[in-house]
């Protein structure tokens, strides 16, 4: 094999390498240990001289007791973590909070999107030619998108927990 850069020379001495220090930690003791065989108290009941229903047949794991099973340090209460009034028995959200006031450049973009609308629908209501409505309802969309991906924030509004912070320290 020839020597990379980025790796050992010889990769099955690097894994014996790895292997024998996992070993010395004592990982993996269990696995090679043998399982002890019981001794045989009993005839012969296996074997190809044996009918099958001579056979014993292995008994089932015992399920453990319900006493030795893990509990919780305390008991489940479902209705815990929910604001659930006993009385009435249905949930109850708080109330949201207040609905922002627009800015002025919001509403005037609402309206520009409206007279494009109003543009490529109806020009005929404004007593405008088709003709020149068309480019003019496209100026007005695009204004009014324009206008709206300006106001976009990048960030939390400011007073807020996390505006002032501008990312991690080292």
């Amino acid at each position: 094999m020839t020597r990379r850069s980025d790796g050992p020379e010889d990769v099955d001495a690097a894994f014996a390498e790895i292997v024998a220090d996992l070993e010395r930690e004592g990982v993996g003791e269990n696995l090679t240990a043998e399982p002890s065989e019981p001794e045989p108290s009993e005839p012969e009941t296996t074997g190809p001289g044996v009918a099958e229903e001579q056979r014993p047949r292995p008994e089932p794991e015992p399920r453990p007791h319900a006493s030795e099973w893990r509990t919780a340090e305390r008991e489940w209460d479902p209705d815990a973590d929910l604001d659930i009034d006993s009385d009435t028995e249905h949930y109850e959200p708080p109330e949201p909070p207040p609905v922002p006031r627009p800015h002025a450049a919001t509403i005037v973009a609402l309206v520009l999107i409206a007279i494009a609308i109003l543009l490529f629908a109806a020009p005929n209501l404004l007593g405008i030619s088709s003709s020149a409505a068309i480019p003019l309802g496209a100026v007005a969309a695009v204004g009014a998108a324009g206008l709206l991906l300006f106001r976009l924030r990048s960030g939390p509004p400011p007073g807020t927990p996390g505006s002032d912070d501008d990312g991690a320290r080292l």
